[in-house]
């Protein structure tokens, strides 16, 4: 685990090659096929070295829910498991990564009535007001959230309004067995050099073409999968609401924002041992080896 850009990817393929492992996606951002350069999907040698799962599998116009990706998670999970005793699951998108590791808690039933008016709300008086609706009504979840999804914030204030409780109230329930062990990994670096790392990924994005894959989704910008950071401020560019160099910024400045969310949702989490990004990779694989034997 660990923030966007950190080098999850990288560390994560060494390890399972050494291993002689997989690769499990929990990255939600990677699972659609038409959103390659935005979500820094590995490249195809990176791809052929391990077998990766869960990535470029569904497309953006299919409804595909974390409970979806729980069930399809856990079903090819035991199946690895009958294979091999070890599997890495890899990425930074924590509602994902617990939906596996925990699974996910139950909320109650709301009336769709609920979701219709908040969805009119968005498309009338923009995403600002949900925010301030979600602060309002459960503090703890917004400091988490993703403020920029408009889905997420649709989703939480429903149940806010549906149960007259906070959202987070609800995630707070005991874990679903599983029937494997778990030993958390998490990647870390000095925040300035992780911004530093964060600025060059979207500079490198832009020059492999991430503009004219935005051009080429651009029609298709309502679907929930495109409500994501580095394509959405692209669509801003190309309705003319900011110039290239602004929209640029803004995908930096967010995709900063996105990895402190991040930080901030996993280091809530006192089963996780932390490394350094660039550390020596025999630290790592010898304390697998001694939390495995």
């Amino acid at each position: 685990m660990g923030p966007t850009a950190i080098g999850k990817t990288a560390t994560s393929i060494k390890l399972a090659k050494y291993f002689n492992s997989e690769i499990i996606s929990a990255d939600a951002r990677q699972f659609y096929k038409e959103m390659r350069i935005g979500t820094a999907v590995p490249s195809p040698s990176e791809l052929a070295e391990v077998p990766h799962h869960f990535i470029h599998h569904i497309s953006i116009k299919r409804d595909y829910s974390v409970g979806d990706y729980e069930k399809d998670a856990i079903y090819l999970i035991e199946n690895k498991f009958k294979e091999s005793d070890m599997l890495f699951l890899v990425g930074g998108s924590g509602l994902y990564i617990d939906a596996v590791l925990r699974g996910l808690d139950d909320f109650p039933v709301v009336s769709p009535k609920i979701r219709e008016e908040l969805q009119k709300v968005f498309l009338e008086s923009g995403i600002l007001t949900l925010q301030n609706k979600l602060q309002q009504l459960d503090p703890e979840y917004y400091e988490v959230v993703d403020k920029n999804n408009a889905h997420r914030l649709i989703r939480a204030l429903e149940v806010c309004i549906g149960s007259g409780k906070p959202y987070s109230s609800f995630l707070k329930k005991k874990s679903k067995k599983r029937n494997f062990k778990i030993l958390k990994i998490g990647l870390k670096a000095d925040r300035e050099l992780l911004y530093g790392r964060i600025n060059k990924r979207v500079d490198v994005m832009m020059e492999e073409g991430l503009l004219n894959e935005a051009k080429e989704l651009y029609d298709r910008r309502q679907l929930n999968a495109l409500q994501t950071v580095g394509y959405k401020e692209l669509f801003l560019f190309l309705k003319q609401e900011l110039t290239l160099e602004e929209a640029v910024e803004e995908i930096k400045k967010n995709s900063r924002r996105y990895a402190k969310r991040q930080l901030t949702w996993l280091r809530k989490d006192e089963e996780i041992k932390w490394f350094e990004y660039d550390g020596d990779l025999n630290h790592l694989i010898d304390y697998i080896k001694l939390k495995t034997s």
